[in-house]
Parts: structure tokens; C-alpha cells; sequence
């Protein structure tokens, strides 16, 4: 679990944004500014949980990692996964957007806005076929009633078999 959390979202996070900001032109957010100041805390705090509360989901299960290389063998319906498919790339993005506001810096917002893009195709045309063929009927109902990124406003409850 460590090496996924340091591959995946520690080089999303952080290695790719240090690098953006040395070779760009970024100056750091005040309170001052209260509005941006505001949005950027508040992008920051709910990306962070929601990270941290995925984290924990997959910590709980044992086996596997969020990583693709590791997969879980248990279908996630709870938690922030009963709104959203990918609370954890939710996470990601909310921090990526906090971060661009914190250093007021466009070339991470593109940074963001590229992130957003290539998950957004990455997901539908690889990780979901996949976990179709692994979890068949069960996650093809949970695709079809939990949106991939925007969360739905009631959790999900999948339908109990008798």
C-alpha cells in the first residue's frame, strides 16, 4: 500500500507540481485574498479526506492497493464509493485544484485540466473494462447508478440478492 501511495499520488501531488513551479513564474496565495484564499482551504481540506477516507477503505480490505498493479479482489460500495467511482481521483483533482489556487500558478491549472483529461479517457477505455470482467454483474449495477467523478446526492445501496 505504502509504494502505491508514493508512486501514484505522491508523484501526482507533489513531484509533477515542484517541477511545474520551477520552471514557471508562481506567487503564493494570502488570506488577504479571502474568496480564493477560502476555495483553495476548502479544495484542499475535502480533497485530502476524501483521499484519506479511500485510503483507509482500501487499507481495511487488506488485499490489493489502489494501485492497478494490485488490484482489491472485493468490490468497494461504501463510504465515499457510494457516491462517487473514484473518490480517490476525485481527491486528487480537488488537491491539484487547491494547489493551483495556493500558488496562483496557471501552468498548474493546465496541469489539472490535462490530469482531468487523461483519467477521464484512461477510466471508461481500460480500468472499468476491467473491473467488469472481474466483478461482472455487481460493478456493471454500481457503473450504471454511481457517477465516475461528480457524487451523486444519496449513497448508493446495491440491491441485496435473496
Amino acid at each position: 500500500m505504502i509504494k502505491a501511495i508514493l508512486i501514484l499520488p505522491f508523484n501526482v501531488l507533489i513531484t509533477m507540481p515542484v517541477l511545474i513551479l520551477c520552471f514557471s513564474d508562481w506567487v503564493l496565495i494570502t488570506p488577504q485574498n479571502r474568496l480564493p484564499f477560502m476555495i483553495m482551504i476548502g479544495l484542499l481540506g475535502l480533497g485530502l479526506t476524501l483521499m484519506a477516507w479511500t485510503i483507509g477503505l482500501f487499507a481495511a480490505v487488506k488485499k490489493g492497493s489502489l494501485a492497478p498493479w494490485n488490484p482489491i479482489d472485493k468490490l468497494i460500495t461504501t463510504g465515499p464509493y457510494a457516491y462517487v467511482r473514484n473518490p480517490m481521483l476525485l481527491g486528487v483533482f480537488l488537491v491539484l485544484g487547491g494547489e493551483a489556487l495556493l500558488f496562483t500558478s496557471y501552468p498548474l491549472a493546465i496541469y489539472l485540466i490535462l490530469f482531468i483529461i487523461i483519467n477521464a479517457l484512461y477510466f471508461p477505455l481500460s480500468e472499468e473494462k476491467g473491473l467488469e470482467k472481474r466483478f461482472g454483474q455487481e460493478y456493471i449495477s454500481y457503473r450504471n447508478n454511481v457517477p465516475r467523478f461528480i457524487p451523486r446526492l444519496s449513497p448508493y445501496k446495491p440491491k441485496r440478492r435473496l
